[in-house]
């Protein structure tokens, strides 16, 4: 007897059983799925409440069938597994509860195309769930990523046209390596020709994506993640460095990627140094500095020194007496 599988999954695995050999009897269907004759006449009860309709018929012929005519869905779902789809999509696109949005219609094809008892639920789900919108959101072209892809796929150069949060825009070669997902925002990993270096760009901030005929060779045990997060910490506009008060061991655990790099300081390596760069300060300051529970200072960085000294100020006129 089989153990460990849910009866959701059995009932899909019997779906799949009498859409390949219709007329499969009752022992036989018991047999395949490793149960007794009661419990696979309860998988067929599963099915039939979920709005497939399965037809028995009697005699030394007879067996489950599906009915003739049924359409079945291309791929088949669980409830818990539709309802997980309508989740994901809805907390990573709150506008898809409109029909009218892209992806809302896509995820309405879905669910329409469920058997009934489940894409009741799944309906019911997208209809009654109030997604609040994300101010930040951004969303990548959808016809841009499948371009990115497709030339990361044939390892084929392409030349981009980009526009940066200030407005500016540009075109460059670029060998695509990975498209990454991070924190909601879709990034274009690759080498660019335009400044001989490894360059992370906004997928959503991508204009065109034209392949050319050049091929590239991709990085042998490229991490794309891992170069993402430390590429986004170099390269921008405001040099940072900051000293700490503790080793390199001690003060890892608080800084991410993004932060820049850490280098050990002095001959027992008792404190460190953090080198990166940033384009928002006061971002840096409130939202990273200011998590580290480690003494530290900032001894590099004009623009990241005033905005440390601000947010100091703002924490010390907190908790004055003076009013």
């Amino acid at each position: 007897m089989q153990t460990g599988t849910s009866p959701t999954a059995r009932a899909l695995h019997t779906l799949e059983i009498l859409r390949t050999r219709p007329g499969t009897t009752a022992e036989q269907l018991a047999e395949k799925l490793g149960v007794t004759d009661r419990a696979a006449r309860r998988y067929v009860a599963i099915l039939r409440e979920a709005g497939i309709p399965v037809d028995s018929v009697r005699g030394p012929h007879g067996g489950y069938r599906l009915r003739r005519g049924t359409r079945l869905p291309p791929v088949s779902f669980t409830q818990s597994e539709a309802l997980g789809l309508v989740m994901a999509v809805l907390d990573g696109r709150p506008a898809a509860t409109d029909p009218g949005d892209l992806v809302g219609s896509a995820l309405g094809k879905v669910i329409h195309a469920l058997p009934e008892g489940i894409g009741r639920q799944a309906a019911a789900l997208r209809e009654h769930a109030a997604a609040a919108p994300d101010p930040r959101a951004a969303y990548a072209d959808p016809a841009v990523t499948s371009a990115l892809v497709d030339a990361i796929a044939s390892r084929q150069r392409l030349l981009i046209t980009y526009r940066s949060q200030a407005g500016n825009q540009w075109q460059a070669e670029v060998d695509p390596w990975a498209v990454v997902v991070r924190r909601a925002r879709w990034y274009l990993l690759c080498h660019s020709h335009r400044g001989e270096a490894v360059r992370t760009y906004r997928v959503d901030r991508i204009l065109t994506a034209e392949v050319t005929a050049i091929g590239f060779r991709m990085p042998q045990d490229l991490d794309p993640v891992a170069v993402l997060e430390e590429n986004l910490g170099t390269g921008w506009a405001y040099p940072t460095r900051v000293l700490f008060d503790a080793p390199v061991e001690q003060v890892t655990p608080w800084i991410g990627p993004s932060m820049g790099q850490l280098e050990p300081v002095g001959v027992a390596g008792e404190r460190c140094v953090l080198v990166g760069s940033t384009r928002n300060p006061a971002m840096y300051a409130q939202e990273w500095l200011a998590t580290v529970p480690l003494a530290f200072h900032v001894v590099g960085g004009t623009e990241l020194r005033d905005a440390v000294a601000v947010l100091a100020s703002r924490l010390g006129a907190a908790v004055s007496d003076s009013r």
